[in-house]
C-alpha cells in the first residue's frame, strides 16, 4: 500500500472519529432533557423517564456513544421513536431512491458539463464559448425547485409523458418495476442536474483554458495529433484535479442536499426522511441520518483524492 493511500485511510478514519463525537455531542448539548424535546412539552414524567430508559439516556454519555458507534458499525441501531422500526432500516429503504437519484443525476452532470466545458474551450471568445458561458450562467441562477415545477407543468401536466410525482417502486411487487422507477426519476434528475451541470462547466472550461496554454499541448499539435484528439486525450486528464473537486462536492450535496426537491416530487428518499424525522422530532433517527450523510460526504472526498492520484502521478510521487 502507498503512503499517499495510507495517510488518506488515516485521515479518514480520523474525521469519521471527530465527525461522530461531534454529532453525538450536538444532542448532548440541546437544552433541557433529550427525551422531554422529542415527546413535547404535554408529557408526562413517567412517559419522559419510560423513554429515557428505553433510549439509554439514564446511562453515562462515554457509555452511549460507545454503545451507538458499536452498534453503527455492526449494522444495528435502535428503534425510532416516531416509527418504531430500526433507523437502519428506515435509512436503507429511503437511500434505495435517494442513491439511484444522484447516481442518475451525477451522470446526467459529468456529460451535459463535461462536453459543454470543453466545447466552449475550444470555441475560446467565439460565439459557441458565449452561448455555453450564458447557459450556464442562466442554469445556476434559476432555483432548483422552481426548475422542478416547471418540468412538472411541461412533462406531467401539459405533454402527459410522466407523473407528476411519487414513487411506484422498483419491483412488481411493490406496485412498479425498473423502467417505472426510472421514468419516476427522470424529472427529478433533469431538476438536479441543471445547477449542477451549469457549475460544473464553467469549471471545465477554466480548468482547460489554462492546460491549453501549456508547453505540453503546443508540443502534441506540432507533432501533427488533431485539435479534437489534443483535447479529450491530453487536455482534459490534465484539467481534472479542479473538475474532480467540484464534482466530488456535487455528488456528496446530491446525496445530502434533495429535501427540497423530493418534497416537490414526493419521492421517498433520504431528504424527505431527515425532513420528516425533524418534524415529528425524532432526534434518534435525525441522529443517525446526519452521520450517515457525513460519512457520505467523507467517503466521497476519500475517493475523489485516490482518484487524484490516478489523474496525476505527480501526486504518488511527491508521497514515495
Amino acid at each position: 500500500m502507498s503512503v499517499f493511500l495510507a495517510k488518506r485511510i488515516l485521515t479518514f478514519l480520523a474525521t469519521l472519529a471527530i465527525a461522530s463525537a461531534l454529532v453525538f455531542s450536538a444532542l448532548e448539548l440541546l437544552p433541557g432533557n433529550v427525551a422531554q424535546v422529542m415527546l413535547g412539552d404535554t408529557a408526562t414524567p413517567e412517559s419522559i423517564a419510560a423513554l429515557q430508559n428505553k433510549l439509554g439516556l439514564d446511562k453515562p454519555a462515554a457509555e452511549r456513544y460507545t454503545r451507538w458507534i458499536g452498534g453503527l458499525l455492526q449494522g444495528r441501531t435502535v428503534n425510532s421513536f416516531s416509527y418504531d422500526t430500526p433507523t437502519a432500516e428506515l435509512i436503507r429503504e429511503r437511500l434505495r431512491v435517494s442513491l439511484p437519484l444522484a447516481a442518475m443525476a451525477m451522470a446526467l452532470t459529468t456529460v451535459l458539463a463535461l462536453a459543454l466545458g470543453v466545447y466552449a474551450a475550444s470555441q475560446h471568445n467565439k460565439i459557441g464559448d458565449v452561448g455555453v458561458m450564458a447557459t450556464s450562467q442562466l442554469g445556476i441562477a434559476i432555483p432548483s425547485f422552481w426548475f422542478a415545477i416547471l418540468l412538472i407543468l411541461l412533462f406531467a401536466v401539459k405533454l402527459q409523458w410522466v407523473s407528476a410525482g411519487g414513487f411506484p417502486g422498483w419491483t412488481e411487487d411493490e406496485g412498479g418495476g425498473p423502467w417505472e422507477g426510472v421514468k419516476a426519476l427522470l424529472l427529478p434528475t433533469l431538476a438536479l442536474a441543471l445547477f449542477q451541470a451549469a457549475v460544473l462547466a464553467r469549471v471545465t472550461r477554466s480548468a482547460v483554458l489554462e492546460v491549453m496554454r501549456e508547453d505540453f499541448v503546443r508540443t502534441a499539435r506540432a507533432k501533427g495529433l488533431s485539435r479534437r484528439a489534443t483535447l479529450w486525450r491530453h487536455v482534459l486528464r490534465n484539467a481534472m484535479i479542479p473538475v474532480l473537486t467540484i464534482m466530488g462536492l456535487q455528488f456528496a450535496n446530491l446525496i445530502t442536499g434533495t429535501i427540497v426537491i423530493e418534497k416537490v416530487f414526493v419521492l421517498p428518499g433520504i431528504g424527505l426522511l431527515v425532513f420528516q424525522a425533524i418534524a415529528n422530532r425524532d432526534l434518534v433517527l435525525v441522529r443517525d441520518v446526519v452521520m450517515l450523510l457525513v460519512a457520505v460526504v467523507v467517503i466521497v472526498n476519500f475517493i475523489v483524492d485516490v482518484l487524484y492520484a490516478r489523474v496525476d502521478p505527480r501526486l504518488k510521487a511527491s508521497d514515495a
